[in-house]
């Protein structure tokens, strides 16, 4: 298991990824085709679509995310349909 810091949503979000069964367990950072709040205090859009881009979507895309809200998804599905956080190669 690693331990992902995920700031964001909140400056102190993070995900637990489990690499032998590829799964994500990532709160409110990313839900299948959207993204946690980042209105409140110590949000913030930019930094949430860092941690995203630079963090969530570099796993293998067959990983499976399960946020805190919604069905599962994938790192896949989110990098070709979450309107939020557009994956740049």
């Amino acid at each position: 298991m690693s331990l992902l810091h995920l700031p964001g949503h909140s400056p102190g979000s993070i995900g637990f990824y489990f690499t032998s069964t590829a799964l994500l367990f990532c709160g409110d950072v990313i839900m299948r085709e959207s993204i946690g709040r980042t209105d409140l205090p110590g949000g913030s859009y930019e930094v949430l679509k860092q941690s995203i881009q630079k963090k969530v979507y570099a796993l293998p895309e067959s990983v499976t995310l399960l946020s805190g809200h919604g069905p599962k998804t994938t790192v896949a599905w989110e990098k070709k349909y979450n309107p939020f956080v557009p994956y740049e190669n």
